[in-house]
């Protein structure tokens, strides 16, 4: 594990940042262990492309999943939807998923809703992949290929190692189907980047965050599935009404409560969405909006959070979220919350 400024001289470290030190290693260990599986898969897809591919998950899984649609979208072309298992657990409907991937992203792979939909999917001769953390869970018993996260027992309710394996195990999915040789060179650098941002200390950011009471934190393209999974996990464990948006979406409304007791958290990467991000922080610090630039969008007037140069813009959101998870768990401890054991959660979520 990497010693961070989060970590170094905490009396009892959470088990949630025990975990989060654990990502790279985690990371490591998946790129080597599912090489083979993401190969065959994406050589597979390559023969016999999607004709649209359908995302299955819950909490930081859907994050996981967001992301997922952006890459394949972007990178591939397929159109992307997140069905929600409801429309087969609570109303009985089975999607028409003929032609489609069906990937289910799920830590436990025992809840009940997604469950349902995976056997909807696998019925209707859908490609079904589930990336799991439990190998031995129905979940995986039920998809025809499954690529495991390999983030091994995770005992803080709140999910962080099994978070980014998700995002790692995409991006590797991604990499091997599109034969994309700069996507082969951010997987194989991923465990490094990790490494490295969890050495980039975000703490100066836990006071603005300790004093709020609500806030947005937003991204765009790649980076708005961590977005996602930051305003989850500040909900979870630090107690605050946090919202996710992306950039464009802030816009259309939502704009008007930002102000200077409403900050927003700005997630970025170096892609074509950049300007865009960097303009918005610039427009929210000039209206003396609190902002916390994460990345690499430039915005005068914000508190700018240490962030590694040079990171693939597809890679970008594994690091800012590496980053961010001391930082979450920092506000959590300050707000006088325990970041492990946050009020009426548990570890395992069985929805229906």
């Amino acid at each position: 594990m990497s010693d961070t400024p989060a970590l170094v001289g905490a009396a009892t470290p959470s088990l949630m940042l025990e975990e989060t030190g654990e990502a790279p290693e985690v990371v490591a260990r998946l790129l080597e262990a599912n090489a083979p599986v993401a190969v065959t898969l994406g050589d597979r897809l390559r023969r016999k492309p999607p004709a649209f591919a359908v995302t299955c998950a819950r909490g930081s899984s859907d994050s996981a999943a967001t992301y997922a649609k952006y890459l394949i979208e972007i990178c591939l072309g397929p159109v992307v939807a997140s069905v929600g298992p409801s429309i087969s657990s609570i109303y009985g409907r089975r999607p028409k998923m003929r032609g489609a991937l069906f990937i289910a992203i799920s830590q436990s792979g025992r809840s009940p809703d997604l469950l349902t939909l995976a056997e909807a999917a696998r019925g209707d001769d859908a490609l079904t992949v589930a990336l799991v953390n439990d190998v031995t869970s129905p979940l995986a018993a039920l998809c025809e290929v499954v690529l495991p996260l390999h983030a091994g027992a995770e005992k803080s309710v709140a999910a962080t190692k099994s978070y980014i394996a998700s995002l790692a195990a995409v991006l590797q999915l991604i990499a091997a189907w599109s034969g994309d040789p700069a996507l082969d060179r951010a997987v194989r650098r991923l465990p490094d980047d990790l490494d490295d941002a969890l050495r980039r200390s975000w703490l100066p950011a836990v006071p603005i965050l300790e004093a709020a009471q609500s806030l947005y934190v937003v991204g765009r393209g790649p980076g708005f599935g961590a977005a996602q999974e930051a305003a989850l996990k500040l909900k979870e464990t630090g107690g605050l009404h946090a919202e996710a948006l992306s950039s464009a979406e802030l816009r259309h409304g939502p704009l008007a409560l930002a102000g200077p007791d409403f900050p927003v958290l700005l997630f970025s990467q170096n892609d074509a969405a950049l300007p865009g991000l960097a303009e918005l922080g610039v427009e929210l610090a000039g209206r003396a909006v609190p902002v916390i630039a994460a990345g690499p969008a430039s915005v005068p007037g914000a508190l700018t959070l240490p962030t590694a140069p040079g990171i693939d813009p597809f890679a970008q959101p594994l690091a800012l979220i590496q980053s961010f998870y001391p930082l979450a768990e920092a506000v959590a401890r300050v707000r006088g919350r325990d970041p492990d054991r946050p009020p009426h959660l548990s570890k395992v979520t069985k929805t229906l």
